[in-house]
């Protein structure tokens, strides 16, 4: 295994130089990319539609194309779930990655193309390898096997030869086979809708490879971790895999999350590597260690805009281009992709950490943030003061959301948080008032409402028992895949419902 382990980390580093290249030109590659998508899609529907034909620059195509988001090309979208092809991208579509971003109830089904396979997220996975490769040369990853914690899928009954999944499970389903044998377990078990019996099958599948390396997300690594653990009887991963030495992770920041970790993998050599990828594209890789900044990637298959935080309820907002965005300003992304998304505004923001070369941070959800006094609290900001709360007080926070409460009489507005811990705080009361001081020090917004309790009070935070997270999801038929809590809500909808249904344990 020691010869295939060198073959593979070596094919691996071979493609750092392409990725040096659009480190070096990145606006000429996006320029390359805008080009080819804007011709590979001028014969279907949509192309003439827009006569993609006359589109010669970048700013013909934001003059001509309008914004979208999932209600416009929803009609669309429709009818390419039925079967209908050449409709906004000319290669059959087969599969759709079935999102719902969170826990709200409507399903978004985001066409995946031969291209976005291939061109994107499976090119994002191998590059996320030959990062990793370059930059810990002596890894002996490749002499074991990757613990996988893929979604589900289901057969698209509309059109029998459509099919829809997690995106996780669109890509396994169409992995190439020399792949199947680096991974665990095997598709049957990775594949099942039930969430529960699937984290014991995991972990009886698993206990006894060889897992150097693992994928997925944290909160459902932490709950297969802590299976493993029990099957064992093992105090920490590292007696179950002791070749165990990287952890891909994504979809939520892993900041809280960390001490968890650190106990479940005792090894100042795990290295952890974060990703950005969603159903609808991959977009960044943290390509530095000890870093929690991203790479944008720019020869995925995607052109970007981006629209200043502050103009996004306008009514035309103006996009930005790579080589107009700016330092430490909170954009959302749009994004133009080789699955047929065009001008697609998947709902987060993000802002630059420098420019030479692009590399980002994720800072909330367009859509996921509170301001129901003027205080635009979004999730960096609760990000950032919950950190602090949990290491000024010993704290570890398993999982939380949060909303407003609203004026009543002559009462003050506020803050409504439910937190579920896996270490309690030393000192609750204190736990609370770093979180809000936090809060005051990274949002002048939110200190300028606390003054004096005039607009907004002390926020009030429930200790929530444990598996009340686990449980509302489970409730409410959202176990698994990408389904997540809600960290931030401009209404009370989903506290108001998680409240109940701790009164009603």
């Amino acid at each position: 295994m020691a010869i295939v382990n060198s073959i593979f980390a070596w094919i691996m580093k071979k493609r750092i130089h392409q990725i040096e290249l659009f480190i070096k030109y990145p606006h000429e590659v996006q320029e390359e990319w805008f080009l080819n998508l804007i011709s590979s899609a001028e014969n279907t529907e949509w192309g003439k539609k827009y006569d993609y034909k006359t589109i010669l620059n970048p700013n013909q195509f934001r003059e001509r194309v309008p914004l979208q988001n999932y209600d416009t090309l929803k009609p669309y979208i429709e009818r390419m779930l039925q079967g209908e092809q050449n409709i906004l991208w000319p290669s059959e579509i087969r599969w759709f990655a079935k999102s719902s971003g969170t826990t709200s109830d409507r399903s978004k089904f985001i066409p995946v193309s031969q291209e976005s396979l291939e061109e994107c997220h499976f090119k994002g996975g191998k590059d996320l390898i030959s990062i990793f490769c370059n930059n810990r040369p002596n890894t002996q990853i490749f002499t074991g096997k990757c613990l996988v914690l893929g979604g589900s899928h289901q057969i698209n009954q509309l059109n029998t030869d459509s099919f829809y999944g997690d995106l996780s499970a669109v890509l396994i389903k169409n992995l190439p086979v020399w792949a199947e044998f680096m991974r665990t377990p095997d598709m049957s078990i990775a594949l099942m809708d039930n969430y529960e019996q699937k984290m014991d099958k995991m972990a009886e599948a698993t206990i006894h490879e060889n897992v150097t390396n693992i994928s997925g997300v944290p909160t459902w690594t932490i709950v297969l971790a802590k299976k493993v653990l029990e099957m064992t009887g093992k105090s920490n991963l590292l007696e179950v895999w002791p070749n165990l030495e990287l952890y891909f992770h994504g979809a939520v920041n892993f900041a809280p999350y960390r001490e968890q970790f650190k106990k479940l993998i005792p090894s100042a050599d795990m290295y952890y590597l974060e990703t950005y990828n969603a159903s609808e594209g991959f977009f960044g890789i943290q390509d530095q260690p000890h870093s929690d900044e991203m790479l944008l990637m720019l020869d995925y298959g995607i052109f970007y805009e981006f629209i200043p935080l502050e103009n996004l309820d306008d009514e035309q907002p103006k996009t930005l281009l790579l080589n107009e965005v700016e330092l430490n300003k909170n954009y959302a992304i749009v994004i133009t992709t080789n699955g047929g998304l065009w001008r697609y505004m998947i709902g987060d923001t993000i802002h630059f950490t420098s420019l030479s070369p692009y590399r980002i941070k994720i800072s909330g959800r367009t859509k996921h943030f509170i301001n129901a006094f003027g205080e635009e609290v979004i999730i960096d900001n609760a990000e950032k003061a919950m950190i602090r709360a949990c290491t000024e007080t010993g704290a570890i926070v398993r999982d939380y959301t949060a909303c407003p409460i609203y004026f009543k009489g002559n009462d003050a507005g506020g803050h409504e948080w439910i937190i579920e811990f896996e270490k309690q705080p030393d000192h609750f009361e204190r736990f609370i008032d770093v979180l809000d001081n936090t809060l005051r020090e990274v949002n002048s917004d939110y200190d300028a409402k606390r003054f004096n309790d005039m607009a907004l009070r002390r926020p009030t935070v429930h200790n929530a028992p444990e598996n009340t997270f686990y449980n509302w999801l489970k409730a409410r038929g959202k176990l698994g895949g990408q389904h997540k809590v809600p960290r931030l809500a401009n209404e009370r909808k989903y506290v108001e419902d998680i409240l109940e249904q701790i009164k009603a344990r």
